[in-house]
């Protein structure tokens, strides 16, 4: 989904590439050669440290 906002659109931006979709996720587990579930995880990690 547009993981920013929870709509339930999976790769809809809504028209702005600020927004995280499921691709930009895989795209990060891709460069890093990790999950996109690990790429959740560490996305939750520094948002409760940072």
């Amino acid at each position: 989904m547009c993981l920013s906002c929870g709509c339930g659109e999976p790769n809809d931006d809504h028209g702005n590439a600020a927004n995280i979709t499921a691709q930009d996720l895989q795209s990060a587990a891709q460069a890093a050669d990790i999950s996109p579930q690990e790429v959740v995880e560490n996305i939750q990690s520094g948002v409760r440290t940072g």
